[in-house]
């Protein structure tokens, strides 16, 4: 694995893959994030999101209001090899 971009792809991945098996869209994401009192546009998140930089305190407040799957080293590593692969 090199670099900080790798790192910021599996922030981009795993946010992406989240929101699509819950089927929520930026918007979407937005107004959740809204009912924990936290303020982020659409566009702010997908900017954000789409960077892969985000503070780790919206990782998480992210991956709350989505219900996420557990983060493991194995779903990350599994996202570095397929990357690595490409």
């Amino acid at each position: 694995m090199k670099g900080q971009n790798q790192w910021r792809m599996i922030v981009q991945r795993i946010v992406r893959s989240e929101m699509s098996l819950r089927g929520v869209k930026y918007q979407g994401l937005s107004d959740k994030l809204a009912e924990i009192g936290v303020t982020q546009t659409a566009d702010n998140l997908r900017n954000k999101v789409n960077k892969g930089i985000l503070g780790a305190d919206l990782l998480l407040q992210i991956l709350y209001v989505l219900k996420a799957r557990p983060l493991s080293v194995e779903m990350m590593a599994e996202i570095i090899a397929a990357s690595d692969a490409d």
